[in-house]
C-alpha cells in the first residue's frame, strides 16, 4: 500500500522555523515528484512547493519564495520542507502528496495526478 506520512508540524512563534518531513512507504519515492500542499482555515489548499525526482529542480509559490526550502533524500525514501522566518499566515495543515512523472518533467504546484497522499500535519504560527 502506497503511503506518505508527514510530521514536524506544531505550535512556533512568528519569525521561528521548522522542518517538515515527509516519509514514503510502499514505494519507492525517487519514481515521484514531491510537491507540499497547505491549506489554512477557511481558505483552498494550495500548492507551495515541489521538488523533481532528482532534486535538481524546485518550485516555490511566491507567498513562501526565499523562507522554505525544499529538499530530498531518496536514499531514506524523505522529502523535507524547511520553514524559516514563519508568519502567522503559514498556519495551516500541511501535506505532501506524491506524482508519478518521467525524470525530466518539471514538477507543478497544482493538478489532479497526484496519485498519493499524506495525512496531513498542522503547523501554527502565533504569538
Amino acid at each position: 500500500q502506497l503511503q506518505l506520512v508527514e510530521s514536524g508540524g506544531g505550535l512556533v512563534q512568528p519569525g521561528g522555523s521548522l522542518r517538515l518531513s515527509c516519509v514514503a512507504s510502499g514505494f519507492t519515492l525517487d519514481s515521484h515528484q514531491i510537491t507540499w500542499f497547505r491549506q489554512a482555515p477557511g481558505k483552498e489548499r494550495e500548492g507551495i512547493s515541489c521538488i523533481t525526482r532528482t532534486g535538481a529542480l524546485t518550485n516555490y509559490a511566491d507567498s513562501v519564495k526565499g523562507r522554505f526550502t525544499i529538499s530530498r533524500d531518496n536514499a531514506k525514501n524523505t522529502v523535507y520542507l524547511q520553514m524559516n522566518s514563519l508568519k502567522p499566515e503559514d498556519t495551516g495543515v500541511y501535506y505532501c502528496a506524491a506524482r508519478y512523472a518521467s525524470m525530466l518533467s518539471l514538477c507543478v504546484l497544482s493538478g489532479t495526478d497526484f496519485g498519493s497522499w499524506g495525512q496531513g500535519t498542522q503547523v501554527t504560527v502565533s504569538s
